[in-house]
């Protein structure tokens, strides 16, 4: 065996992961299940020791918690990035948003996953990261249904949630039960 085949390990070998969150359990319950997988694994229970953890020898793959004491994943997502711009990063959260998941994507997210996630989740979610998007069809116009359709649609699926039930579907919607019976005599509105 040559020097240089010495000086390798199998850890050198093996897929790099950190994983940055706040919470001791779940944090040490990932961790596990990714060495499992085959990973060198990586932990870090706030920005600032995942940030020291990169520079010294910068991951491949890192799942970040959105909101943690001190910088946000955000934040440290974009740390990251500075850092090495070829980490591939997921942004897990349990106060998930459309407007914080357009950040996570636009500062460099390949995924946004809600809590809570296991290790097969966030491997799927980086897996899909890899495909390439899907083309738009070729001069399809969405048309927008009316808002008396959409109106309509949601009254009948509340109801049918509802068992049927007119009382209940009138409380839940927050109308009168008569003008509730009054919407619903009517016929579907077009488009």
């Amino acid at each position: 065996m040559s020097e240089l085949d010495h000086s390798l390990s199998t850890d050198d070998l093996r897929p790099s992961i950190l994983l940055v969150d706040d919470s001791d359990v779940f944090r040490e319950r990932l961790a596990r299940a990714f060495r499992e997988r085959g990973f060198d694994v990586r932990t870090a229970a706030n920005a600032v020791e995942a940030r020291a953890s990169a520079e010294e020898d910068s991951p491949e793959k890192a799942v970040l918690d959105l909101r943690m004491p001190g910088d946000s994943g955000l934040q440290l997502l974009q740390d990251l990035k500075a850092i090495d711009p070829t980490i591939e990063m997921i942004i897990l959260t349990g106060y998930g948003s459309i407007a914080t998941t357009i950040d996570a994507m636009r500062l460099g997210a390949v995924y946004y996953l809600p809590k809570p996630a296991d290790a097969d989740d966030i491997l799927a979610a980086f897996e899909r990261a890899q495909t390439p998007p899907l083309e738009p069809p070729p001069d399809l116009e969405y048309e927008a249904p009316s808002l008396a359709r959409t109106e309509w649609e949601h009254i009948n699926r509340v109801l049918s949630d509802c068992g049927g039930n007119i009382s209940k579907a009138s409380r839940v919607l927050g109308i009168h039960r008569r003008s509730l019976q009054r919407k619903l005599q009517k016929f579907p509105p077009a488009q």
